[in-house]
């Protein structure tokens, strides 16, 4: 980085070149994007769907345990 004295102001480009520029950049970050074929899209869905069953199934297994186990320990 180069040393700049403290009265020197830096040059910003106006609003309307920085929003250019900016959606310049989206385009350019959207045509790197891969689209998943169809074969991929379902399995990656599939596992998904499944991670959020196995999921599901932890947290209600948990909470049955702990609700069995405060009403054995309070109730």
């Amino acid at each position: 980085m180069a040393k700049t004295s403290k009265n020197e102001k830096v040059v910003k480009p106006n609003v309307f070149m920085r929003i250019g520029l900016f959606i310049k950049q989206i385009i350019d970050e959207l045509r790197k994007v891969v689209t998943p074929t169809a074969k991929e899209l379902f399995f990656w869905s599939l596992a998904v769907f499944i991670f959020v069953l196995l999921l599901m199934a932890l947290v209600t297994g948990m909470d049955f345990g702990l609700g069995k186990s405060t009403l054995w320990l309070f109730g």
